[in-house]
């Protein structure tokens, strides 16, 4: 913190290091909110719930095997691909929208 207004304090007074070298600061954007006191939201929840209905085959075929593997005694059989083919299908709708939002 300190570094970063030490900076900040150098790069307005115009002070120069190491002879040409002048440090640049990049602009820092901020949203006005209605009160300083509400909470961020976060869109990536949002977005997974818009995406969800996109992935309805990869879940399919997580229930699929949820199901043959319930009747699995041994312990061995598991859905873990199944599953994060799903979440897979999820990011990737999710990714393209939640970096445009933040850029």
């Amino acid at each position: 913190m300190w570094v970063l207004l030490l900076l900040l304090l150098l790069n307005l007074l115009s002070i120069s290091l190491l002879g040409s070298f002048r440090i640049s600061l990049p602009a820092i954007r901020t949203r006005v909110s209605g009160t300083a006191d509400e909470e961020p939201v976060d869109p990536k929840k949002y977005l997974e719930e818009r995406c969800k209905p996109q992935c309805v085959k990869p879940l399919y075929e997580y229930e699929r095997c949820v199901k043959r593997v319930e009747s699995d005694d041994t312990g061995h059989k598991h859905c873990t691909g199944q599953y994060f083919d799903y979440l897979s299908c999820i990011d990737k709708c999710v990714a393209p929208k939640l970096f445009e939002k933040l850029k």
